[in-house]
């Protein structure tokens, strides 16, 4: 396991840093309701939920992971340096000391992927004479950044391959009518070769202004659909400046996500607003 790992690194490393095994054994300690020892709405409660939510929140089938993602979206104080600590304030130090040391290899391997983002590759000879843009420009992962400068996009659509087909309706509605959007579509627009998680992050960051995220039950099973929207989410706690879109175009089975239920829906699902669908969308994706 990784040594060294700062109180600071803690402090600096957003919940997002934290992968499923750590949340999943969080919700094994805290889950089941305790008598004795304090349980997930003990925590909650420490984190600020009020009543009516931690009475809302029983609900689910994981209350551990839905207080953690809910608290990672509304507050940049979702840090795990602050878990840590209320971990420690509500007396569950076995479970600091349990899964401290895994929670200090995320955070390392977090800070590293940062470190990697942030400067160029180190390359041999024989590769630096070849002429080619840094990665670190942003150059070189879509198809029109030939043209000298980083491809910008209205809005960065986050979907499954099950729903490739709504999304393409999602282009014929907003690209190629009067709304002249322009939005990035991975399977479209990313050139194959390229690393997904750094490129999805550049996109999102640096090179989209919103993102639409298209929920359905297949979303909900998507590894590479949830880190894009807890990455997007943790750029824009709570989503104050409308980063983020939810948008529901088929029935579901499966409960909606609580990491989005404080943002407003577009629904395509109700046939008395499906006039207004595209109309709403596209003046949304529209605003500076």
């Amino acid at each position: 396991m990784a040594c060294g790992i700062s109180e600071t690194d803690l402090k600096s490393a957003p919940l997002i840093a934290l992968n499923v095994s750590v949340r999943n054994k969080l919700g094994l300690y805290l889950n089941p309701k305790n008598t004795v020892a304090a349980d997930w709405m003990d925590v909650a409660e420490a984190m600020g939920f009020s009543y009516l939510e931690i009475k809302n929140f029983e609900r689910s089938k994981n209350p551990t992971k839905t207080i953690l993602d809910d608290w990672q979206a509304r507050t940049t104080d979702a840090t795990v340096g602050k878990l840590l600590s209320l971990l420690t304030e509500v007396e569950r130090r076995d479970i600091v000391e349990d899964l401290r040391p895994l929670m200090d290899e995320d955070v390392r391997k977090y800070h590293e992927s940062l470190k990697q983002r942030a400067e160029p590759p180190v390359q041999v000879p024989e590769v630096d004479s070849c002429i080619t843009r840094p990665s670190s420009e942003g150059f070189g992962f879509t198809l029109e950044d030939e043209e000298g400068a980083p491809e910008l996009f209205d809005a960065f659509i986050c979907y499954c391959q099950s729903d490739f087909t709504f999304v393409h309706k999602m282009i014929q509605e907003l690209e190629q009518t009067e709304y002249k959007l322009k939005l990035c579509v991975f399977d479209r627009d990313v050139l194959p070769g390229s690393c997904v998680w750094t490129i999805t992050s550049e996109l999102i960051e640096k090179r989209c202004k919103r993102m639409v995220v298209v929920i359905s039950d297949e979303y909900l099973d998507s590894d590479a659909c949830d880190f894009q929207t807890k990455f997007a989410l943790s750029l824009c706690p709570g989503a104050r400046n409308k980063r983020l879109i939810p948008v529901v175009y088929k029935p579901m089975k499966k409960q909606f996500p609580s990491i989005l239920r404080f943002l407003t829906v577009c629904d395509y699902t109700r046939p008395c607003t499906q006039a207004w669908f595209w109309v709403r969308l596209a003046k949304a994706l529209s605003l500076p």
